[in-house]
């Protein structure tokens, strides 16, 4: 095994002595960091339970890099699940299996960090597996007894095991990768019959039949319609939807409704449950188009909203039929039929902090800091934050902190900023970031940060961009929020955001921008005066104008008030 020698510089001048005075007699160092074995040492010591899946790491090469340094999580079958799964799969023993399927499958049960079972949500885990694919994890009750189920295929039957270089989990069955399409796995569904047949005649089915090489591109999510829930809505068969839809009388033209119909239950990207319960709104691959989610006690609903005073009723995502994997992408099931809803300008309250590539972090997203660093100008660590190189060494650093206790972001929503140095001529020159998708109209823009001053002369004087297109005012990172009512705050650009009523967390309205394009938006925000290392942005507010632009505050632990 590779490990990390610590020696300490008295020991090391005692063992040189000591080598000098006895020459001939040979001094042995335990090269290691801890006494704990590693996951491959766990798994010899308990052959009863793993030696089959131990021959399988070593058959395939992994056991060589599990039992070295590093940070894994394995998810471990128990040798009556890997005797199951050979049976499955055709093979009399391990060395019959064909390689490439036994790669695969061990890569599935493998992750490249350290996952507890506090990470395992109701949804995807925020950790990728070696083999591309994420797991789902639920709660079955088998027997009266609860345990984590995972990608619906097997019980954990322990949990938490920590070794020198990662975390077990023992599991009852083997798990096998998603080998189909979303549209082979909806196809080969005969309750899903007459969405597939709107899909082939839309030509979406071949869209989502492909698997595109490049990662960017390759993922989209679908919220299918079962029969019957076409049938409660009146829609018998294929033909029905049709003659309510097509009234150009060729599917597949962009503006025949049922492509419209179709296109809206397709959203570009990976979002298993955990994902779309993150935003309030998602963009689909109707042009301008976005479903509107709303979490109501633990019921997902699609397009249930509330325009002046009156509630539209919504579509709920039928939990145990959704997050079923694909090779490339994800599809839930929709427990009732909805139409294209083209609706009005909504809020959209952006937590900056909750961005992919911190969330994949599970030790430290909403548990401590952490910093990413751009070593070189080509450097994009997080896919929607961006920065303009600064020269200085240290300050391409955009930091994620978080804490309950500290002054910086006790009172910050769900307790966490984003912390970035700016000011020229050496630190970044202008701080760059993409919006979740916004539905078109005209909207307020509120910055929503925590004030601090590097010192008494601090000055971070910034102009805001969105779209390229210059906002009216000005904000200053190291202004705190001047004292007034709301209505005299409002009055002069100026709101308190949280519920605490400290005046060092301030939400500056900086301008009014009008998107013609429900999409994702550009904002940038670009030093005009003064160096700052202490930039701590917390929220960003799009509201539209003729809104409530006061309400809602929002709480530490991340929920909106209204009063």
């Amino acid at each position: 095994m590779s490990r990390k020698i610590i020696v300490s510089v008295l020991a090391l001048f005692m063992v040189t002595g000591f080598v000098t005075m006895n020459a001939c007699r040979k001094i042995e160092l335990v090269e290691t960091t801890t006494s704990d074995v590693n996951i491959v040492g766990w798994l010899e010591k308990q052959p009863d339970s793993f030696s089959l899946f131990r021959q399988i790491l070593e058959r395939t090469g992994t056991a060589a890099f599990l039992n070295a340094y590093g940070a894994y999580t394995c998810f471990a079958p128990v040798n009556s699940g890997v005797k199951a799964y050979l049976t499955k799969i055709g093979a009399a023993s391990v060395d019959a299996a064909d390689m490439n399927t036994l790669k695969d499958m061990v890569r599935l049960h493998l992750l490249e960090d350290t996952v507890y079972t506090s990470s395992f949500t109701d949804g995807k885990l925020p950790v990728v597996t070696m083999f591309g694919q994420f797991l789902v994890t639920s709660v079955a009750n088998v027997g009266g007894e609860s345990s984590y189920l995972i990608n619906r295929q097997a019980l954990v039957r322990r949990s938490n095991i920590r070794t020198g270089n990662g975390i077990i989990h023992v599991i009852d069955q083997v798990m096998t990768p998603a080998t189909r399409t979303i549209a082979q796995q909806l196809e080969a569904n005969p309750n899903y019959s007459v969405f597939v047949q709107a899909m082939k005649e839309t030509g979406y089915f071949d869209r989502l039949n492909a698997v595109d090489p490049s990662p960017a591109n390759r993922w989209m999510t679908v919220l299918a319609e079962t029969n019957k829930a076409l049938a409660d809505s009146g829609f018998a068969n294929y033909a029905a939807l049709k003659a309510r839809y097509s009234k150009t009388g060729n599917p597949r033209l962009a503006n025949d409704s049922l492509n419209m119909y179709v296109a809206y239950h397709i959203s570009p990207g990976l979002k298993f449950l955990g994902d779309i319960i993150t935003q309030v709104t998602h963009e689909t691959l109707l042009p301008q188009e976005v479903i509107s989610i709303r979490l109501i006690e633990q019921d997902i609903m699609i397009n249930e909203d509330e325009f002046n005073g009156i509630l539209e009723k919504g579509i709920r995502i039928h939990r145990p039929g959704s997050d079923n994997a694909a090779t490339n992408g994800v599809w839930h099931e929709a427990s009732g039929h909805y139409r294209v809803k083209f609706r009005k300008p909504t809020a959209l309250f952006w937590d900056v902090s909750a961005f992919e590539e911190i969330k994949k972090l599970p030790a430290f997203y909403r548990k401590a800091n952490y910093n990413f660093t751009r070593a070189t100008e080509a450097d994009n660590p997080i896919k929607d934050h961006y920065w303009g190189w600064g020269p200085l060494a240290g300050t391409n650093v955009l930091s994620y902190i978080y804490s309950t206790s500290s002054s910086i972001t006790n009172f910050a929503c769900n307790n966490d900023v984003n912390m970035l140095p700016l000011g020229l001529p050496n630190r970044p020159t202008w701080w760059e970031m993409r919006t979740p998708p916004i539905i078109k109209g005209k909207y307020k823009v509120w910055i929503c940060y925590r004030a601090q001053k590097q010192s008494s002369s601090s000055n971070q004087l910034c102009q805001v961009e969105v779209n390229g297109q210059l906002m009216q005012r000005t904000m200053n990172f190291t202004e705190n929020r001047p004292a007034g009512t709301d209505a005299e705050l409002e009055a002069i650009g100026w709101k308190r955001y949280i519920e605490n009523t400290t005046n060092l967390f301030a939400a500056r309205q900086v301008g009014v921008i009008e998107f013609k394009t429900t999409q994702q938006q550009i904002i940038r925000i670009t030093p005009l005066v003064g160096t700052q290392n202490n930039n701590n942005l917390d929220m960003i507010h799009f509201i539209p104008i003729d809104e409530n632009q006061i309400l809602p505050r929002f709480r530490p632990d991340g929920s909106m008030i209204y009063f």
